[in-house]
């Protein structure tokens, strides 16, 4: 070797970068575990389209008779929503009509969080007054259906503002589109207040006492 020659050691590069990061300080990243959300009530044209996507596999021409909330104690139907929502479906070709349920939680009796299906009963081709109606014609939420309701009957509503709120959508002879009830009170048979506001248009319909 000459004089004044430089020398160029190798140093493999593994080992390099071994060196390097055994001095380096390890960063452990911990994410922190977000608590579960509580559940939130649905609407009902949501909750109405996960029962009917089920109905139409029991059944090709399945058809909506009637859709109602479900009172469940943690949940308040603000706002026109619930926790849980049931729909009748019938079928002309089967003879037979089917309640399904939509629930965002586990509830009393027979009601199960997401969508369950109930049994099997007869259909002759009406159910009293109420009629199957297209999906179709189910346009305004009851959402949109309460803004109207709490309009038109908001002197009742002021007085009784801790009465609950109930909702039935369904077809009867007096109205050609499917109306939905906006109950003051636990049931229809109960309640002294109802206002009825068409879910095709969303206009109001009548005031029932």
């Amino acid at each position: 070797m000459k004089r004044g020659q430089k020398v160029i050691l190798c140093v493999p590069l593994g080992l390099l970068l071994a060196a390097c990061s055994s001095e380096a300080p390890k960063a452990t990243v911990e994410k922190a575990e977000e608590p579960a959300k509580p559940p939130e009530a649905v609407s009902a044209q949501w909750a109405f389209h996960q029962m009917y996507l089920a109905a139409r596999n029991w059944a090709a021409d399945a058809q909506p008779l009637r859709l109602v909330n479900v009172a469940l104690a943690e949940f308040k139907s603000e706002k026109g929503k619930a926790g849980a929502w049931q729909a009748t479906f019938v079928s002309d070709s089967l003879g037979r009509a089917r309640s399904y349920t939509y629930s965002v939680v586990e509830g009393p009796g027979n009601l199960h969080k997401g969508v369950f299906a109930g049994p099997q009963e007869s259909w002759s081709g009406r159910s009293g007054q109420a009629k199957p109606f297209p999906v179709a014609a189910f346009k305004v939420d009851a959402t949109a259906a309460l803004e109207t309701a709490m309009k038109k009957g908001a002197e009742y509503a002021k007085k009784h503002a801790d009465m609950p709120i109930n909702f039935l959508l369904e077809t009867t002879p007096r109205f050609a589109d499917p109306v939905w009830r906006v109950i003051w009170g636990e049931s229809v048979g109960t309640s002294g207040f109802s206002i009825l506001v068409d879910a095709t248009t969303g206009e109001y319909k009548q005031t029932l006492r």
